[in-house]
């Protein structure tokens, strides 16, 4: 089957999104890049959620429709039970949660996190919104934002 995120099968991404973690060591159910994950969330196979700052989100630009629910950074234990307490007001532990940063670090150590506080489906976005190199990231690949 071809890699086209188009008209590829969901499954065949979380497939291929489980095979990185492994490959990887990650201690979550994986890892999609930003193609696979505009075609998850527009098939309606997984949400989107943004763990960036409030500037970055309105300033940057963001994923339209993608929800907002800030990483702490150098948070204490509190500020991450807030973090989880949050994500699971507004998603099941079971469904699979797409994480999105600046550049794919923030969004590792959510995805972590959630999968430690039970969410079984939690998945980081790799290169993230802007990428940590040139080139890299959402907007590099010319998928939707908006800025606001």
């Amino acid at each position: 089957m071809p890699n086209d995120t188009n008209t590829e099968s969901s499954e065949a991404i979380f497939a291929r999104a489980a095979q990185r973690a492994q490959q990887m060591g990650l201690p979550y159910a994986g890892a999609v890049t930003p193609s696979e994950a505009q075609a998850l969330a527009q098939s309606t196979a997984a949400s989107i959620l943004d763990v960036r700052t409030v500037p970055e989100y309105q300033q940057v630009g963001h994923i339209p429709g993608t929800p907002l629910v800030v990483w702490p950074r150098d948070g204490v234990q509190e500020d991450y039970q807030a973090f989880v307490d949050e994500v699971a007001e507004r998603f099941e532990p079971g469904e699979p949660l797409l994480l999105l940063c600046r550049s794919g670090v923030r969004s590792h150590h959510a995805a972590h996190l959630l999968t430690q506080a039970g969410f079984t489906r939690a998945y980081n976005i790799l290169e993230g919104f802007e990428g940590g190199q040139p080139g890299q990231g959402w907007r590099a690949a010319g998928l939707p934002w908006e800025q606001g």
